[in-house]
């Protein structure tokens, strides 16, 4: 999915590696949310990763 619009956190890479040790090329997506923000009165649609969310929950 895309990027988190807070912190920047996108995908990572790097391999799957089966019981024969061999390589093929895999993705770990990050837990990227579309939330409904207010900022300075406007509301907007943000993508948030799962941690900023909690975060933002924190703080709130």
């Amino acid at each position: 999915m895309a990027k988190c619009e807070n912190c920047g956190k996108g995908p990572q890479f790097g391999n799957n590696v089966s019981h024969s040790m061999r390589h093929t090329k895999r993705r770990w997506n990050t837990n990227v949310q579309r939330v409904r923000v207010v900022e300075n009165g406007v509301q907007k649609h943000l993508y948030l990763c799962a941690k900023c969310l909690k975060t933002r929950q924190k703080t709130a």
